[in-house]
């Protein structure tokens, strides 16, 4: 899996490799490499209070991408990781996929041994790391600075509250930017801001005061919810999620989020009506600890309910929003927003009808929730009137590191052992499943999760002599930053789509397409959601958003897997040319091998991610 590096976090050397990859090596095949140069990152000083671990990451992550990462290791260094706990080092060495290194190592050190006990380690094994560390030169020691290829600092006192957003994670926005830069996207052509307002705040004017601000209420569209009419604004949060591996296993955040949670509810708030919330955590200790500290009831009373444990609205399984909103932001072209503490937040990943997405911080996540619109400035607007008529700032929310530390502290070890002494053995469902006894897997031809996949058809003993590509068409002409959620989306799909289709004319229903992710093991469905991002850019098309292409011949607009098979029927081989970094993002074999399935011999492109470079390879196709 990409995220892999959060390994490192731990002092442990490890990076992701593609799923093709991967299967390789299971057969037997080398995994080869050139030795990478190696990046360090010197950290010093401390985070200032009200800043998280979320903060310093969204930081790392814009510094590392500009310096540019991409094949190299980072390795982070100096005193500063002295007071740096492994669960904020976890959360920077996850995001290795984001700023594009293939890892970002921390050293052993005391925080390490620390972690080592509070998640039950035995004591004998805590002394053997320490002494082995010691004895190979690879414990952190106070001063030393190993020698790199190149190095960046950092001083934590200067990282201020951030998101990301509203389309790559290395996008930070500082929080009191964030309407700014919301406004600039509309400007852009994502609709029209209220000029007036925003050409008096950057003059040094003082903006709109209070919660009602008229400004938001520009190309509204208003809906009914539980029988209420209400203005559904540019810039509406109506997806807030904590969610993701990067966040929610890191006690500090969680809790901060849980004591935001509780000092709304204590000042009598709610989130707003259109806001859908959800709480999925990436560990069932923070289950444990967010009850134990009797912080989940308060997330609970403002509707951050648990959902599951793992991969959700962060890949794309957010689910429905409600349809009277649906229907609103359809209706009014809105471009309205979601907040999620996850790490990616890449065009038509999180909610095809969401075009800005924002990564924050759990307890900013919920402060947005509160909020409802990210065109408030929550670094100083009121973000709410309380029961008595009185506004209710950030600030007075906030909860302090000395309440964190404390609530912390409530996280034991035995909490650690109690969740993972079983953790393999699955809940009554997982063992009620019925398995063949048998060593190859039982194809089902009506299934429509999963299909026997044509890569070994005809295949030969030995591989066929290469070729030439002539008279090859161009599939798909792209841009920078393709990510491969724009290749191979993981999310849900339109009826109308050639997903949708292929599902419809096999009997099944709109309500039970579920996800291309969840049907990843049918090549029907994935080869033709293979390029079919509602938000991918084909330059093609003139004005053209979608999975769309021209079919040069007849120059006939058609959705690009329509396209694909009408060029394999002419016999016509594809290629196709993008712009930098193609393929960043989630290690997603299926954007090789739905680029493969399409026809496509060969990818022309001014740079490539490694992961789906390597991928596009394993699958035959060529990377140029």
């Amino acid at each position: 899996d990409s995220h892999t590096t959060m390994i490192n976090g731990l002092g442990v050397l490890g990076w992701g490799v593609g799923g093709i990859e991967a299967e390789a090596a299971m057969l037997g095949q080398p995994v080869s490499m050139l030795i990478p140069e190696v990046v360090g990152f010197r950290i010093t000083g401390k985070l200032r209070e009200g800043i998280t671990a979320t903060d310093l990451v969204l930081t790392v992550t814009e510094m590392l991408r500009k310096h540019g990462v991409v094949g190299k290791f980072v390795e982070f260094f100096g005193d500063g990781l002295a007071e740096m706990p492994v669960a904020d080092r976890a959360t920077i060495a996850n995001m290795a996929p984001e700023y594009g290194a293939t890892c970002g190592f921390f050293p052993v050190d005391e925080q390490t041994l620390a972690y080592l006990e509070l998640t039950g380690r035995d004591a004998d094994q805590v002394a053997l790391v320490e002494a082995y560390c010691k004895a190979q030169g690879l414990w952190r020691e106070p001063g030393h600075e190993p020698s790199y290829s190149s190095v960046l600092a950092l001083d934590m006192g200067d990282v201020e509250a951030s998101l990301a957003g509203p389309k790559r994670p290395q996008d930070r926005v500082g929080l009191g930017q964030v309407r700014s830069t919301f406004e600039l996207l509309m400007e852009q052509g994502e609709g029209a801001p209220d000029q007036d307002a925003a050409r008096l705040e950057g003059e040094g004017g003082q903006g709109a005061v209070g919660i009602d601000a008229s400004y938001l209420h520009a190309s509204s569209q208003v809906c009914e919810l539980a029988g209420e009419a209400m203005h559904l604004n540019p810039g509406a949060v109506v997806i807030a999620a904590i969610t993701s591996c990067t966040n929610t296993s890191n006690p500090s955040v969680m809790m901060a989020a849980g004591l935001l949670a509780q000092k709304a509810v204590a000042r009598g708030l709610a989130v707003k009506p259109w806001v859908k919330t959800s709480l999925a955590p990436g560990s069932r200790v923070v289950t444990e600890y967010l009850a134990a500290s009797g912080l989940q009831e308060a997330l609970d009373q403002l509707g951050f309910n648990l959902v599951g444990y793992g991969c959700t609205t962060c890949i794309g399984n957010s689910g429905p929003l409600p349809e009277p909103i649906e229907k609103a932001i359809v209706t009014g072209d809105l471009t309205v927003s979601s907040v999620l503490s996850g790490n990616r937040n890449f065009e038509g990943r999180v909610h095809p009808l969401v075009k800005a997405n924002w990564l924050a911080s759990p307890p900013l996540v919920v402060a947005y929730a509160l909020a409802g619109n990210v065109r408030l400035d929550i670094s100083r607007d009121p973000i709410a009137e309380d029961a008595d008529g009185k506004p209710v700032f950030l600030a007075d929310l906030w909860p302090t590191q000395a309440e964190v530390a404390e609530a912390v502290a409530r996280v034991s070890t035995a909490m650690f052992k109690e969740e993972y002494a079983s953790v393999f053995d699955g809940d009554a469902t997982w063992q009620a499943i019925s398995v063949p006894d048998s060593k190859t897997y039982h194809w089902s031809d009506t299934s429509t999760y999963i299909q026997h996949p044509p890569y070994f058809q005809g295949m030969a003993p030995e591989p066929e002599a290469l070729t030439d590509v002539d008279g090859a068409r161009i599939l798909a002409l792209l841009g920078d930053s393709v990510t491969t959620d724009h290749i191979s989306p993981a999310g849900s799909f339109s009826a109308d789509s050639p997903a949708g289709r292929y599902l419809v004319e096999r009997g099944i229903h709109k309500p039970d397409f579920n996800s291309y992710g969840s049907r990843r093991g049918n090549h029907e469905v994935m080869m033709r959601g293979t390029f079919a991002n509602v938000r991918i850019s084909n330059e093609m098309l003139d004005d053209v958003e979608g999975g769309y292409t021209r079919h040069v011949p007849s120059g006939e607009q058609l959705p690009i897997y329509d396209a694909a098979m009408r060029y394999a029927e002419e016999g016509t081989p594809l290629i196709v040319v993008a712009g930098r970094e193609y393929g960043t993002g989630s290690s997603r074999d299926w954007a090789a091998k739905g680029t493969l399935l399409l026809g496509v011999r060969a990818v022309i492109a001014e740079s490539f991610e490694r992961i789906h470079r390597s991928n596009l390879i394993g699958m035959g196709v060529l990377p140029l």
